[in-house]
């Protein structure tokens, strides 16, 4: 199960936020503790000590004065006190610091000191002194501490508009090492990009700087590479014509069996050049048009059949996939062919299913296989497993690197995969197809 994004934007605006939350929090915690608390401590105590001594003073006082009394301290302190018989018996509902002033008042009178609810939302505190029970209130709104709301809007709003300016930051960041994602695909994909922009950070700047100089110079290997080996494979051919030629020329009571020898080793070395001239394309991606796969694939089935090999192929859907025709030829040439050389003489099994997105390709045979570990490898031009290096089996080392060269040329992928029950089944995907059913 993953936990964060899979994006560097995504995962750094998650932990950010997080980040920003438990400050908040621990914000929050510091700011309760040390003002919240002791303000709502001090201002129940004052509270409660306020009502106590109003309560001694209205026992204290002539009966006659205590109207005057309770006039005053309604107007100067909003408080209400009276002389009742009964106690109230409804409960306060908790405000923010109601408990602090219970027990202020329980401490202070020696009573266990509930406050009471009161109509128009005052509450009341009942107490027991001089023999009478008197009751003595305020307003709630007035004496209840107001949740720190301005606090928490104020902290809530710093870390709001930090975790924004970091977003905007990282979003800046993460854009520009996306193009530069991006590029770097269309370069190992032997495309050339268009300059990336060198602005912003002077660290970004440099990376982006690094990166066009890079794929400047990646293409001028590419292209030394391709007039490397075309140059060589061109130039190898004028000898061995003249080789053929010469042998052609010899006497007719010459060592036959040494003519064939030779002619046999001047044909391997014309497909040697062959592959050399593909591999110098294998970058070019063609242009593409519409195929119809499962007769490419009838096509390509056919023609290993007359070579002597043992296809099995089938298909119940025509399916149309948007492809150059002779890049996919040689792709799942290649693939067909290697098949058929390592699969232990047996029957080599096509199939292609369509979906809505992409058509994939499947190369089935029963050899050996390739050991994980070296499935990456076989990738590499002139790669070959010890076990195929043989007069009687072992290729060039060129056939899936060229398939692999071409398949990223035209962004298609190319896939080697154990097969259930033994063998070996490479997949080849290209996307954005369409399939009509045959009855």
């Amino acid at each position: 199960m993953r936990l964060l994004p899979a994006s560097l934007f995504g995962r750094t605006a998650t932990i950010l936020g997080l980040a920003f939350l438990v400050f908040q929090i621990a914000a929050l915690a510091v700011v309760a503790l040390t003002i919240l608390k002791p303000m709502a401590l001090r201002s129940a105590d004052d509270l409660a000590g306020l009502m106590v001594l109003s309560v001694q003073t209205w026992v204290e006082l002539p009966p006659e004065t205590r109207p005057y009394f309770e006039r005053e301290l309604a107007v100067h302190h909003h408080l209400l006190i009276k002389r009742v018989d009964a106690p109230l018996e409804e409960r306060a509902d908790s405000f923010l610091n109601s408990h602090y002033i219970e027990q202020s008042l329980t401490r202070r009178t020696g009573q266990d000191i509930l406050l009471k609810a009161g109509e128009n939302g005052w509450v009341w505190a009942e107490m027991r002194m001089g023999g009478h029970l008197i009751r003595i209130g305020f307003e709630r709104d007035r004496y209840g501490v107001q949740s720190p709301l301005a606090a928490v809007g104020l902290v809530s709003l710093g870390a709001l508009l930090t975790w924004l300016t970091a977003m905007v930051m990282v979003r800046r960041i993460s854009r520009t090492l996306v193009r530069l994602g991006a590029a770097a695909g269309e370069v190992g994909q032997g495309q050339m990009p268009q300059p990336l922009p060198e602005s912003g950070a002077t660290e970004l700047a440099s990376l982006t700087r690094a990166f066009n100089l890079m794929a400047n110079e990646v293409q001028a290997l590419l292209a030394n590479r391709t007039t490397l080996l075309a140059g060589i494979s061109h130039d190898l051919r004028t000898p061995i014509a003249r080789m053929r030629l010469a042998l052609a020329m010899l006497p007719q009571d010459a060592d036959a069996r040494l003519i064939g020898q030779i002619e046999h080793d001047l044909e391997e070395m014309n497909r040697l050049i062959g592959s050399f001239l593909e591999l110098s394309r294998g970058l070019q991606a063609e242009s593409v048009q519409k195929l119809d796969l499962r007769a490419l694939l009838d096509e390509l089935a056919e023609d290993a059949r007359r070579s002597g090999g043992k296809v099995e192929w089938s298909a119940s859907h025509t399916c149309i996939a948007t492809a150059g025709p002779n890049s996919l030829r040689r792709v799942l040439s290649n693939l067909i062919e290697n098949a058929l050389r390592y699969g232990d003489n047996k029957p080599v099994t096509l199939e292609c299913v369509c979906t809505a997105r992409e058509a994939l390709i499947r190369i089935m045979d029963r050899g050996p296989g390739i050991p994980p570990d070296q499935i990456e490898a076989v990738f590499r031009p002139f790669y070959r497993l010890e076990t195929s290096r043989n007069k009687a089996t072992g290729g060039s080392g060129l056939g899936l690197a060229i398939a692999q060269q071409l398949a990223q040329a035209n962004h298609w992928q190319v896939l080697l995969l154990p097969r259930t029950g033994g063998g070996l089944s490479a997949e080849v995907h290209i996307p954005t197809v369409s399939s009509i059913a045959v009855p």
